[in-house]
């Protein structure tokens, strides 16, 4: 008795004797593959051998349904319709190219289903291209990636082909429809280069929705104008739109402290809660303070968004106020026209309020969109390049971790947000009661 039999009588007799009979039939044909001198990839390969097999059987077995009858069958004789033997086809797999043979019928009526009439590639290849192309690849490095690995040469038209389907699929996505409610949306901006006759940075709306189930649902994609920035406006016909899609009430809004935006999200959701981010208004403050006191100003806030309750930031809001009031009135004033949009998070406990203070959840969506947009980066050569000669008592130091706290999060230090500061003030200058910022002379 042959070990395939074997095999097939135990996956008849016992639970698991199907997946143990796959593995044992794999193995042999890994095994034989070997013997034979046979790569498992490439042309030729093991994996392309066992697909054309796959394949043709399932041609057959549409065959079979198309005509009612299977090969060699007696009732198939004199009944009008038969086969009429094959045609050679290469189609495109994820293992390479595969050449088939398609049956054919006298009558030219069949249509199979697994390889269709015309059709060179597989879905899969079809994914592939479209996650290369995602990851930043252009048309080019796709086709080269596909010749070098698979040995099958695709063109760059068949390639942006392949990638314009996506488009009928983002705009049903866009347009799909919404949940009734979300318990907290997360809305940001992220600004991108997009080439449009030329190249230029446009701003692309982001709202990132968290279900009653607590699952995150990205809601859609909106891009903005060239040279317009983010602007409230534009978010009210963002967030419009999120509602005529179904979404009645949103319990609380994350966004970044944008002027102008609570008042439109009071106008779409009347009900809906305001949260300021705590990140972005520290940023904003620094931008009004002299880099020298940036760790005493962050020091002198820590006990203001870490606070237990609503008065108790309160009252540290007063002790920081009357020690930095008459040197950097402008913070003050920040803090004051913000306060109603940032001590929301303060009602909740401690694990919500990490969540909630701030847009991290939808930052770190956005930094996958810039790695996304920004291209491959080369590799480094190490063969060809030379390298910097390390001591021999050189240590690696550990990976930094991420921080896990809200303090952690907002203290990583005033050093690690200084460098997201666009322009901030230069040493020598002071701000005036109409915080503008005033050369000393």
């Amino acid at each position: 008795m042959t070990a395939a039999k074997k095999a097939g009588r135990a996956a008849d007799g016992e639970p698991g004797g199907r997946e143990a009979a796959e593995l044992e039939l794999a193995r042999q044909l890994a095994e034989r593959a070997q013997a034979e001198g046979l790569s498992l990839t490439g042309p030729g390969g093991l994996l392309g051998r066992l697909t054309k097999v796959v394949l043709e059987g399932a041609l057959e077995g549409e065959m079979d349904a198309h005509l009612g009858y299977a090969r060699h069958d007696p009732a198939g004789r004199d009944g009008g319709n038969s086969r009429n033997g094959h045609r050679a086809k290469t189609v495109l797999t994820d293992v390479g190219p595969v050449q088939i043979d398609v049956p054919r019928d006298r009558d030219a009526s069949f249509a199979p289903k697994i390889v269709a009439k015309r059709q060179r590639r597989l879905g899969g290849v079809d994914d592939m291209v479209i996650s290369l192309v995602a990851k930043g690849l252009t048309t080019g490095e796709v086709q080269a990636h596909l010749a070098e690995v698979y040995g099958t040469e695709v063109s760059r038209d068949t390639i942006s082909t392949i990638t314009d389907r996506v488009l009928d699929g983002l705009a049903e996505w866009q347009s799909r429809p919404l949940d009734a409610v979300y318990a907290v949306l997360f809305i940001d901006v992220i600004n991108v280069k997009i080439r449009d006759g030329q190249v230029a940075n446009r701003p692309i709306y982001v709202a990132l929705g968290v279900t009653a189930d607590g699952e995150r649902d990205i809601l859609g994609l909106w891009a903005g104008e060239h040279g317009d920035g983010e602007g409230a406006k534009f978010w009210l016909r963002v967030l419009a739109e999120i509602k005529n899609r179904g979404t009645s009430d949103v319990l609380m809004v994350v966004c970044d402290g944008l002027k102008g935006l609570p008042d439109a999200i009071a106008a779409v959701w009347p009900q809906a809660v305001t949260q300021t981010c705590v990140v972005h208004l520290l940023r904003n403050s620094f931008r009004y303070a002299s880099r020298r006191d940036w760790d005493a100003i962050a020091k002198a806030l820590r006990p203001v968004y870490t606070a237990p309750s609503e008065a108790a930031a309160l009252d540290a809001f007063a002790e920081f106020s009357g020690t930095w009031e008459a040197r950097y009135p402008a913070i003050v004033k920040l803090w004051e026209s913000a306060w109603a949009e940032f001590v929301p998070f303060l009602a909740f406990d401690k694990e919500i309020r990490t969540l909630i203070c701030t847009t991290n959840a939808i930052e770190s969506l956005n930094a996958r969109f810039r790695r996304s947009v920004k291209g491959p980066r080369p590799l480094p050569d190490r063969a060809g390049r030379p390298q910097a000669p390390l001591s021999r008592h050189h240590q690696p130091r550990p990976h930094r971790p991420r921080p896990q706290t809200l303090v952690q999060q907002v203290e990583g230090g005033p050093k690690r947000l200084r460098y997201h500061l666009r322009r901030p003030p230069q040493r020598g200058t002071q701000v005036n009661q109409e915080s503008r910022v005033t050369p000393l002379s």
